[in-house]
């Protein structure tokens, strides 16, 4: 498909990003905190724990989890796009940690993201798509850390990689 093959102008596409930004906002309003993901570990974690998971006030009070709540399947849907695009493009291919130190750098790099987002109240796709467009500047302060955060992480996988 030839629509996944090439780059789009940078000006069409961030515009065609803007209009469904402004329409999802009209729909549904603020995108928030990771909410999608977190039912999703909240579904699970009751399957596993079963009625123990209602002891932990996060789980009781703050976040009960809803099969229904919808931010679970804007999540699966933008995972399945992302799949689908991949696919399209042929730049799909399936890669797995080889060493020890990189499942540890994973799973330690996913934990720090979890806690930032819970700190921070705001999540990566929210802070890009409703913060930065408003021209909010914790939307800018947030970008750049990720930005720097995103940079010495690399520097740290390659220092690790390499020796």
């Amino acid at each position: 498909m030839e629509l996944f093959k090439k780059t789009w102008d940078p000006i069409l596409a961030l515009s065609m990003i803007a209009v469904l930004d402004i329409f999802m906002f009209l729909t549904v309003g603020a995108w928030t905190v990771g909410g999608g993901e977190t039912m999703m570990t909240g579904l699970i974690a009751q399957q596993v724990l079963g009625d123990d998971l209602a002891r932990i006030p996060f789980w009781n009070l703050v976040f009960e989890p809803d099969p229904t709540y919808w931010k679970i399947y804007i999540s699966l849907g933008m995972l399945f796009g992302a799949i689908v695009g991949a696919v399209l493009s042929k730049e799909f291919y399936w890669r797995f940690p080889r060493h020890l130190s990189e499942w540890v750098m994973i799973t330690i790099g996913g934990l720090l993201m979890g806690i930032g987002i819970r700190l921070a109240f705001v999540c990566n796709v929210s802070t890009f798509f409703g913060l930065t467009p408003e021209m909010n500047l914790g939307g800018y302060l947030a970008m750049s850390g990720i930005i720097a955060g995103a940079w010495v992480g690399s520097l740290i996988y390659k220092k690790i990689l390499e020796g």
